[in-house]
């Protein structure tokens, strides 16, 4: 059967990124679509599975990134997007040419999908998959804002595109697929080619095996997982994660971490540490009690999806935009990735767990997340993309919304 369209997605070799399209990309293909994905395979292939169609990028060895603030975007920038985008931009080509997409999907930090597909009038849209990029929240720091934009006008160029012509590659001028909602981002006014769906929850490939025969039924499950992009920095806050639920009763404690941490040898007894978990199957098993998290956008929306409420310890990037955004919608507390001991850990789970508010909270975030739409929603906006006139609109243009 001849696919109705055809969809390349260009994504970063991070699991958060990548994990949404997985469900996006079945999604397309059950609706008759052909779909691949441009990134490293050796990373890609993991979380997509053995069919899917992947076109190669190779890898790179990249910087160590900022630990927080300022230091941490300029550096996600300079040592991780802008790297990646130089290194990648040739093979993300070679498969345009070979895939011949009718629709690029573009995450909003591999610039070379947006690129390569301007160079061939492609339509394209952007794939929002955290907090940060959403309504040039730099504005009110207009050093970092320049010099962001300073940053895409060199690849811009660099790509062989009309600098009278420049477009913000972080979004759009087609559609900007953002997976968050006004009940976490606030009711700003985006303009109509702005979708917040919410998070991206269907068919993905079997998670890592869990031993769930080790799950006590008699006690709360709180889970831990500080992100793969953070493994260097999250070891000792694991540590005093894995202290704090081994000295909360009734609570089974799991801990995700890599077994080069140590963990294992020095959690409680009845704590368990595992180097990955099938997050997803056990939210939707109705498991898990309450997560404790970096505050990364998709870890958090799947379990608010699932009316789960979280405790933050935010470490860089977007992710204290995502955790102010969370308690300020009622459904999670904060403590200090840093500094918080043991017993602020502690008490900020017990809160979450005893106190109904943020339970109902999450709740309600959940209900908005199905009023958003989610994955078809998500489906129908990318099968409209190109199938009427669009036009492109400079960066400040873009960025008068926010």
């Amino acid at each position: 059967m001849t696919p109705q369209r055809r969809f390349l997605f260009v994504v970063p070799p991070l699991s958060g990124h990548v994990n949404p399209t997985a469900a996006l990309g079945r999604a397309l293909l059950d609706r008759g679509h052909a779909v691949a994905w441009c990134g490293s395979e050796m990373f890609l292939r993991p979380l997509l599975g053995g069919e899917a169609e992947i076109f190669r990028t190779g890898s790179k060895m990249l910087r160590e990134q900022g630990a927080g603030g300022e230091e941490a975007v300029r550096s996600l920038w300079a040592d991780f997007v802008v790297p990646c985008a130089r290194f990648t931009l040739a093979a993300v080509d070679r498969a345009i040419e070979e895939f011949a997409p009718d629709v690029v999907i573009s995450d909003e930090h591999t610039p070379a999908g947006a690129l390569a597909a301007q160079r061939r009038a492609l339509p394209w849209a952007t794939l929002a998959t955290s907090s940060m990029e959403l309504g040039r929240p730099f504005r009110d720091r207009p050093e970092l804002d320049r010099w962001i934009l300073e940053h895409l006008r060199t690849l811009w160029a660099k790509a062989g595109l009309d600098p009278a012509d420049f477009v913000d590659t972080r979004a759009s001028p087609h559609l900007v697929l953002a997976l968050t909602s006004p009940a976490l981002t606030g009711e700003a006014a985006y303009p109509p080619h702005y979708a917040l769906v919410g998070p991206l929850l269907g068919a993905r490939p079997a998670g890592p095996a869990f031993p769930w025969e080790r799950l006590d039924p008699g006690r709360r499950l709180v889970i831990v997982t500080m992100g793969t992009l953070a493994a260097d920095l999250a070891a000792d806050f694991l540590r005093r994660a894995a202290k704090a639920l081994g000295e909360l009763a009734g609570v089974q404690g799991v801990v995700v971490a890599p077994p080069e941490s140590g963990l294992e040898q020095v959690a409680p007894a009845d704590v368990l540490v595992l180097p990955r978990v099938p997050l997803l199957d056990l939210l939707d098993a109705g498991a898990v009690a309450a997560l404790v998290c970096h505050s990364g956008l998709n870890t958090v929306t799947e379990a608010l999806a699932h009316g789960v409420p979280l405790v933050l310890a935010p470490i860089r990037h977007d992710q204290p935009i995502t955790a102010a955004q969370v308690e300020a919608a009622g459904a999670g507390r904060r403590v200090d990735f840093a500094r918080a001991d043991p017993a602020e850990i502690r008490r900020a789970i017990e809160a979450v767990l005893d106190d109904p508010e943020p339970r109902a909270a999450a709740a309600r975030v959940a209900e908005a997340f199905r009023r958003d739409g989610g994955l078809p929603a998500a489906v129908g906006r990318l099968e409209a993309v190109g199938t009427e006139p669009g036009t492109i609109r400079t960066d400040q243009d873009q960025g008068e919304h926010a």
